[in-house]
């Protein structure tokens, strides 16, 4: 497992390519740090669980806050 012992912080991991990149790193070994704002993350969860992962997941907009960045 190449990305064993290390953390991947992930956005958009609920669907599309941050669902896959994250699932991949899981794969590869990595603890995840996912943040979504759509869908729910019960599938992935499920998916890490299932290969012994560990996954943090947290509900929130990174686009709102990179828009707040940029106003300062």
């Amino acid at each position: 497992m190449r990305l064993e012992g290390r953390v991947a912080i992930v956005t958009g991991a609920s669907a599309g390519i941050g669902n896959g990149i994250a699932r991949r790193f899981a794969q590869e070994g990595a603890k995840l740090a996912v943040t979504q704002h759509r869908g729910p993350l019960t599938e992935l969860e499920r998916y890490v669980d299932s290969i012994g992962g560990e996954m943090l997941a947290v509900k929130t907009d990174t686009s709102k806050i990179m828009r707040e960045m940029r106003r300062k």
